[in-house]
C-alpha cells in the first residue's frame, strides 16, 4: 500500500463545485489503478499555537480545509500512473480546480502501521 495525501484550502462557497471536481477526479484516478480516495471537508480544524492546517496552506478568510488521501497498491503503481495520467488528454479537459492549486500540500507516504479494512 502507498498513500498520497493532500491538504487543500477551498473557498467555503465552492463546496459543491469541489465535490463535483473531486468525483470526476476519483473516476480518473481509478482508471489508473487507485484503490481508494477519501475527500474530507473541514468539520473541526482548530487554530494551533505554532502551526495548523490553515497556516500550512495559507488559508484565507472563508476558505475551508479539505483533507484527502489516495490509496495505491504500491509506490511503483503510483509513479507509473502519475506519468501516464499526465499524458492523458483528460488532464487538459478536467477544468480549473475550484481552489488555488499553488497552495495545496501533497505528500506521499509508506504506511508503517495500518488497522481496519484489510
Amino acid at each position: 500500500m502507498y498513500v498520497a495525501g493532500l491538504v487543500i484550502p477551498v473557498p467555503g462557497e465552492k463546496i459543491e463545485a469541489y465535490r463535483q471536481w473531486a468525483e470526476s477526479g476519483a473516476k480518473f484516478f481509478k482508471d489508473y489503478g487507485c484503490l481508494e480516495i477519501v475527500e474530507c471537508w473541514e468539520d473541526f480544524v482548530p487554530d494551533g499555537k505554532q502551526t495548523d492546517f490553515r497556516r500550512a496552506v495559507a488559508a484565507k478568510d472563508g476558505e475551508k480545509i479539505v483533507l484527502t488521501w489516495q490509496i495505491w497498491p504500491d509506490k511503483a503503481s503510483f509513479y507509473a500512473a502519475d506519468e501516464r495520467m499526465h499524458q492523458d488528454a483528460r488532464m487538459d479537459t478536467a477544468g480549473e480546480p475550484p481552489f488555488d492549486a499553488k497552495r495545496l500540500i501533497l505528500g506521499c507516504f509508506e504506511p508503517i502501521v495500518s488497522m481496519g479494512r484489510g
